[in-house]
């Protein structure tokens, strides 16, 4: 088909696996919200059990701008790779979305405006974390602090800017295909992986200042340990793959896990205690900070988050470097 100006049209991919609860929604959404013609919304499937397949089934009856796309890896960095490959050669820039994701209903024409506006290659957003239930609340109250984020751009609100990295929302697919998509060797981190190429590769990405999305935290604290150790393991071989080193914002929580298994020598020496009483205290007073200067009343517990997401992101860094140390051998 003969290529659309870039405001008349944009693909959209959504990675999706048993994502009943949200899938239909979001479809739904972008169906009333979008033109009616030149776009298209490719949910990328990898392999549901719980009925989000017949969710977006119905939802391609009623919507032709809508399809379904197997993605027999299962992976989201696959996903995205698969669609593009589909379906790129027709478009400008991609949009990429998460189906348990919120996002406003302007969000795609925004990023457009942005990607229009500026001479970015890829248009990131910043995260706003909502929560639910006790976890969920305190888990994002943590998620959207500096003790849970580190200061990261992609977890404050920003006016707009060029970045290192962020969440990623709109790409040109000529910059994708030219640095060679989503490495599908990461589970996790493949994002900041991505970034990290392009931004290598002399491409920009821009931080949106114009919209946002809403992400909702795990809903358990079990589930939110096992997100933290595979993001750990995901930095882990980010590090590995292009030999650099931690930020700094990154370094000081590597230091818990050694902490916490150096505190066993306090039988022999009291002070391999210190390390991590001193970063549970920390943990723990900016929890009551959170509640009583900033009228948060989760804060105790998001303190008590904050200590779960720093351990575990950690432990899966530790865990991936001691399984195959950077410029070693396993």
């Amino acid at each position: 088909m003969p290529r659309q100006k870039i405001t008349d049209c944009c693909l959209i991919v959504i990675p999706c696996l048993n994502e009943r609860n949200h899938i239909g929604g979001l479809l739904s959404r972008l169906s009333d919200a979008l033109p009616e013609d030149g776009w298209r919304i490719v949910v990328a499937d990898g392999g549901s059990k719980d009925g989000s397949q017949d969710i977006v089934k119905a939802a391609v009856a009623h919507d032709a701008r809508i399809v379904l796309l197997n993605n027999p890896k299962r992976l989201q960095s696959a996903a995205i790779n698969l669609a593009v490959a589909r379906f790129g050669d027709q478009f400008e820039y991609f949009i990429r979305m998460d189906a348990h994701g919120e996002y406003p209903d302007d969000y795609c024409l925004d990023l457009i405006t942005d990607a229009s506006e500026t001479d970015a290659d890829s248009i990131v957003v910043s995260l706003k974390t909502i929560g639910f239930n006790s976890v969920q609340r305190a888990a994002a109250v943590a998620q959207n602090s500096k003790i849970g984020n580190g200061g990261s751009a992609h977890r404050n609100s920003t006016t707009g800017a060029y970045v290192d990295h962020g969440h990623h929302a709109l790409m040109r697919v000529r910059a994708f295909l030219a640095v060679g998509g989503y490495d599908e060797t990461f589970a996790h981190n493949e994002d900041a992986e991505l970034d990290f190429r392009l931004k290598k590769s002399g491409y920009k990405i821009w931080m949106s200042g114009r919209t946002a999305m809403v992400y909702h935290p795990r809903a358990s604290i079990g589930a939110l340990f096992k997100q933290y150790l595979n993001y750990g393991r995901g930095r882990a071989k980010n590090l590995r793959k292009h030999k650099t080193i931690p930020a700094p914002r990154q370094a000081l929580p590597l230091a818990v896990a050694p902490a916490i298994v150096g505190a066993g020598l306090a039988l022999f020496f009291w002070a391999a205690l210190l390390p991590a009483f001193l970063w549970a205290i920390t943990c723990v007073g900016y929890g009551f900070y959170l509640k009583i200067r900033e009228d948060m009343p989760n804060g105790p517990l998001a303190g008590l988050m904050a200590m779960v997401m720093h351990f575990a992101w950690s432990t899966g860094f530790w865990f991936e470097i001691l399984r195959r140390p950077i410029g070693g051998r396993p």
